[in-house]
């Protein structure tokens, strides 16, 4: 048994690496997607980039702690859940989608004075490509698999 623990602790944390460095690459795949689609030049990628990174980190803590939790909480509460706890729900959920259009909205006028409105337009087709290639190769690498 003490021989046990260590190897699964040791399996765990490979395990999390290889997520951390799946996300890496993904990431990395995106910012170069994105700059060869919107053609960046080497100034607009220096000013878009610090101000896409940070919007990014705030929608994901919007959408995977905010949401999530709310999602969670319905799913393990929804059956017992009181008409005044869904009430409370639906304000949290109406929150954390106004805090995500506000945060759209700031990113949007923040990246309309670095880049032209069409690149700012080419950006959400390009953000919309990558997840459709992305979703694609997901479900080829699962076919392969089985």
């Amino acid at each position: 048994m003490k021989k046990l623990v260590p190897i699964l602790l040791l399996l765990i944390s490979l395990n999390l690496t290889a997520q951390h460095k799946n996300r890496d690459r993904v990431k990395a795949l995106k910012v170069a997607f994105i700059t060869e689609k919107l053609d960046l030049s080497e100034k607009e990628a220096q000013a878009f980039w610090p101000i896409y990174n940070a919007f990014e980190s705030k929608r994901a803590n919007i959408k995977y702690n905010e949401l999530r939790g709310i999602k969670k909480e319905i799913d393990e509460k929804i059956e017992t859940m009181t008409n005044a706890e869904a009430s409370k729900l639906i304000t949290r959920i109406n929150n954390a989608e106004n805090e995500m259009h506000e945060l759209k909205m700031e990113f949007s006028k923040k990246i309309l004075e670095i880049l032209p409105p069409k690149k700012v337009i080419l950006l959400k087709t390009a953000e919309d490509d990558f997840k459709r290639k992305m979703f694609e190769e997901f479900k080829k690498l699962k076919r392969e698999r089985n």
